[in-house]
């Protein structure tokens, strides 16, 4: 059954440059029923959100922000997701936001068995993540999009970045090695006496462990399996349509 999605974005924390990123990646996983965008947009610092608001159907949720230190946009997005949750009209939530305060608004709506998948920075808290059903770092996406988009009109690499005193930001995004780690556990767990596994299975399970998972994040736009193929500590072989992979000794 095709995905009906209500997708809820967070102005006041995700940048406008993701909207299009944002949008093709919902289209992906089904039909969008729901296309809002929550902040105070009396603010200046919307303003670029604005240009993006009739070019991608966006309806603009209005918040006034009567308290200070809190986003007031927060309250208005899960109160209009328990809204939505309760009409009965979606089976699928996208949460488009790197605050973990929406961590509780997710595991909520995975209780009503909602299918929720979240997008955000890699600055967002694990505790965000990992309440997901998958998540996608919109920073990494739109790295990986640049770095196709000047390959194929053939530019010279880009000069490197001057160096920035500021403190590096805290990212959320599983270490390679851990990942490495943990697949050739779920890989010994899910092994036939041969050492083989099921390729989906494992998949699977290791998207459950770590949602944000997508080699993208370490710099390699390609296909999980892929990604996992070319390194030494995995083996892969295909038997008609069905792909397995074991731990090499």
């Amino acid at each position: 059954m095709e995905k009906s999605i209500a997708l809820l974005i967070d102005a006041e924390n995700i940048s406008p440059n993701y909207i299009e990123i944002i949008i093709d990646e919902a289209n992906k996983a089904g039909k969008i029923n729901y296309r809002r965008v929550y902040g105070d947009w009396t603010t200046p610092q919307l303003n670029p959100w604005k240009q993006k608001i009739s070019e991608f159907g966006l309806t603009p949720i209005q918040q006034y922000a009567h308290t200070s230190g809190k986003n007031a946009s927060d309250f208005t997005l899960v109160i209009d997701a328990m809204d939505i949750l309760y009409s009965g009209k979606v089976n699928s939530f996208c949460i488009v936001s790197s605050d973990s305060d929406f961590t509780k608004l997710v595991t909520r709506l995975r209780e009503d068995d909602m299918f929720v998948f979240g997008m955000g920075e890699s600055k967002t808290p694990i505790s965000l993540v990992n309440s997901c059903e998958t998540f996608a770092y919109l920073d990494k996406m739109l790295e990986a999009s640049k770095e196709k988009e000047a390959k194929e009109k053939k530019k010279e690499p880009a000069a490197p970045k001057k160096a920035n005193s500021k403190p590096k930001q805290e990212s959320s995004i599983t270490p390679l090695a851990k990942v490495k780690a943990e697949l050739k556990n779920i890989i010994n767990e899910n092994a036939e006496d041969d050492g083989w596994a099921y390729w989906s299975l494992v998949t699977q399970f290791l998207l459950k462990k770590y949602p944000g998972f997508h080699p993208r994040n370490y710099g390699d736009n390609i296909k999980p399996l892929a990604f996992f193929q070319r390194m030494k500590e995995f083996e892969v072989k295909k038997i008609n349509t069905v792909i397995h992979i074991r731990n090499k000794e």
